[in-house]
């Protein structure tokens, strides 16, 4: 097949490309112990499932150390939130590592008062 244009022959290489690809998840990031088994042991005592406790700790502990603050600062604070408070910032630290087509939250039902809605004419 011969095709006339002008675009540049780029020679692409399938070992090349295999080993982009290869090495594209091999990044490690290490995190001590003590630190992983506190943060999803605050968590798992807060009311989450084992592995969603653990994926939101790894997250966590993400987020301290590229915010360069101790997650143990963090859990202290954490400490203190009621249950809803707690759930809206991790919310909102779980919706800076997702892809921003899909964000995750939680609406609330609008409760109107009847008395004042059927004396509004429309």
């Amino acid at each position: 097949m011969n095709t006339n244009n002008n675009l540049p022959v780029v020679a692409n290489s399938p070992v090349a490309v295999k080993q982009f690809f290869d090495n594209y998840f091999t990044g490690t990031v290490t995190f001590p112990a003590n630190q992983i088994d506190a943060t999803t042991a605050f968590f798992t005592k807060r009311g989450f499932d084992k592995v969603s406790a653990a994926s939101t700790a790894i997250i966590l502990l993400n987020q301290a150390k590229s915010e360069n603050v101790s997650v143990f600062t963090l859990l202290d604070k954490f400490k203190s939130l009621t249950d809803v408070q707690l759930n809206q910032i991790i919310i909102q630290v779980l919706n800076a590592y997702r892809e921003k087509t899909s964000l995750l939250g939680y609406r609330t039902a609008v409760q109107t008062d009847t008395f004042e809605a059927r004396n509004i004419l429309v």
